[in-house]
């Protein structure tokens, strides 16, 4: 549908352009600025790499990898013609190729292109690819082979459309379609960026059933660790945890029930359980933890910093990070509970 200028006596139909008569190259110009902005054309993504080809006997490479919330890779391929060429072909034998990837391969992945692009955070680009997939374990993620993809392009011929639409539906990928189109109006150039596939008016139904097939693909596959707990401590029995706030549960727990927080730290592993003087206000809690601990500023998500346990005159913050230990790090921490006094935790049964 054609843009249209809004003027007192008519609606104006506004011209496309194209990104070849505007003189807008493929990789120099449109892969740097979506790179940059890459929630232009897909939401909650991370970009790791550019022009990835880190696979035996690759001779072309993927435009941009990125890796989303869930721990799934996406490829995301660009074309500057009307057409979209081969672009889903592509793509396809591209996502084949990163679907083995690990969490290490990412993250030295990342650190490559935090090099390029970003010198000086190159160093912290294992935590912070942690902290981006917090949800899903951090550093004890395992990418999944559900490998998105995004054909971003100028235009889309029938050809690819039909196939994408095909392969969604008949085999469940999460393959989607942006159209980028390109307005000169006056001196300045417009973007319209449309998804086309999925319609956004069905993409959440869309989201939704892909979601329900995954996850069920996942429960039969998936060894990750996804126990839930429940804690029991004096004040009650909580509903079932995933495993960092089930320690942090029980920390809370024994911590309130007397037990000192240099005990807790005992029996947890190495810098765990951080502290620094004084008892600042919950604002001021970030600056003075990040005062202490210098190097913790580009993985505060990995830390409760919004749940600091106070003692006299120190404050305790508790890492967020378990790994495959938590089963050791509940039981070492029941050790500590006060005679007499109810603790316990509960392994639930996965759904």
């Amino acid at each position: 549908m054609p843009l249209f200028e809004l003027t007192a006596g008519a609606l104006e139909a506004v011209p496309s352009s194209t990104f070849a008569a505007e003189q807008i190259l493929e990789r120099a110009d449109l892969q740097r600025l979506l790179r940059a902005q890459i929630d232009t054309v897909i939401e909650d993504v991370l970009v790791v790499s550019e022009e990835f080809g880190e696979f035996a006997g690759a001779r072309r490479r993927i435009d941009l990898l990125g890796v989303d919330r869930e721990g799934k890779p996406v490829v995301i391929e660009l074309k500057r013609t009307t057409d979209g060429g081969h672009l889903e072909l592509q793509a396809l034998r591209y996502a084949a190729m990163v679907s083995t990837l690990t969490y290490d391969d990412m993250a030295e992945a990342y650190e490559r292109y935090l090099l390029q692009v970003e010198p000086d955070a190159a160093g912290s680009a294992r935590t912070r690819l942690a902290e981006w997939l917090e949800d899903v374990g951090g550093e004890d993620a395992v990418l999944t082979r559900d490998v998105r993809i995004v054909l971003v392009s100028g235009g889309f011929d029938r050809e690819i459309t039909t196939t994408v639409l095909w392969l969604n539906e008949m085999y469940g990928l999460d393959i989607q379609c942006v159209r980028l189109t390109p307005y000169n109006v006056g001196e300045r150039l417009l973007l319209d960026v449309q998804q086309v596939i999925p319609l956004p008016e069905a993409a959440d139904l869309t989201v939704q059933l892909r979601r329900r097939e995954s996850q069920a693909r996942a429960a039969r596959s998936d060894g990750r660790d996804w126990t839930p707990y429940v804690i029991t401590t004096p004040a009650g029995t909580t509903a079932p945890l995933r495993k960092r706030q089930a320690v942090l549960a029980l920390v809370e727990g024994l911590h309130a029930a007397g037990v000192p927080a240099e005990r807790i730290a005992a029996v947890l592993p190495n810098s765990r359980f951080l502290s620094f003087a004084n008892s600042p206000t919950d604002e001021a809690v970030t600056d003075q933890f990040v005062a202490a601990y210098p190097k913790a500023k580009t993985y505060l998500g990995r830390w409760f910093i919004d749940s600091p346990l106070r003692e006299r005159d120190r404050t305790w913050i508790l890492s967020k990070m378990w790994g495959r230990t938590t089963e050791v790090i509940l039981s070492n921490l029941l050790e500590l509970a006060p005679e007499g006094q109810r603790f316990g935790y509960e392994a639930k049964p996965q759904a």
